[in-house]
């Protein structure tokens, strides 16, 4: 029944899996998941992660963290505006910062440590949401959909087609989170990719394009000789911010246009 079962996942995922180019013009394979299945997994890691961490009460900290999501959602593209935006302060030491897809935002109380303005803050959910304007996620399950752990990885996923019966025989216990890998890094090519679009985002909302050079270097200074996790994860520091210096030097008539136009966003 299992053997019939990992076929039967193989197939769902590959069967649907579909060939499109990244913001960058690579060639990306997608599809083992449908956008509608993705929100919903987003969804139900975010309400996982809710339920597991405790969230701040800091009403200003709150708010400021509210404001840098909301410029920058402005920004987007209409039909990602529409997505159900919903923003959590997460109580962590950890600099760090994710975006679900489904729009579901989290940022740790940590990254206020490296990330001293609203622009550099937003430099880092910028990032984020390039994950997701860039389906990295989808594209990470897809990818993963062959590999051996493809039970674990579309337990949710038959389980929202076919019930939980089929979904428990495909995989004992185990959360959404661990199921999709949402929280785990993307590869180096995925991060450099995600650095290209937020820091084109974060212009276009009116944030300082070069506020996220001052944050790798920020992030650099903290980590000492063992940089945050968050950092570990990425391309080499001093090439990521040599190529930010030179990115953000041809997007600084971005933010200043968006500027003129009357994005200036004001968080504190």
């Amino acid at each position: 029944m299992k053997s019939l079962l990992l076929s039967a996942a193989i197939a769902l995922a590959l069967g649907a899996c579909a060939t499109t180019t990244s913001p960058t013009g690579r060639t990306q394979y997608v599809g083992a998941v449908s956008q509608a299945e993705l929100n919903q997994l987003g969804a139900q890691a975010y309400a996982e992660l809710k339920a597991q961490k405790p969230q701040s009460r800091d009403s200003r900290q709150n708010a400021y963290v509210r404001c840098v999501v909301n410029d920058l959602v402005a920004a987007l593209p209409a039909d990602w505006r529409q997505q159900g935006w919903e923003t959590t302060l997460f109580v962590d030491d950890d600099a760090n910062a994710f975006v679900l897809p489904g729009g579901k935002v989290g940022v740790y109380t940590g990254l206020f440590k490296v990330a001293t303005n609203q622009d550099q803050l937003a430099a880092v959910v910028a990032h984020e949401i390039g994950h997701v304007l860039a389906h990295h996620h989808n594209e990470r399950i897809t990818r993963q959909a062959g590999a051996a752990g493809v039970v674990q990885l579309l337990g949710g996923l038959l389980g929202s087609r076919y019930g939980s019966g089929i979904a428990n025989a495909a995989v004992q216990g185990g959360s959404i989170l661990a199921q999709t890998g949402f929280l785990l890094p993307g590869s180096r090519t995925q991060e450099t990719e995600a650095d290209v679009v937020g820091q084109q985002l974060m212009a276009r909302a009116g944030f300082d394009p070069r506020a996220a050079v001052n944050l790798w270097e920020n992030m650099i200074e903290a980590g000492g000789s063992r940089p945050p996790e968050w950092l570990s994860t990425h391309p080499d520091p001093n090439a990521r911010i040599g190529e930010l210096r030179s990115r953000a030097a041809g997007l600084v008539p971005v933010y200043e246009q968006a500027r003129a136009s009357g994005s200036r966003p004001s968080c504190g």
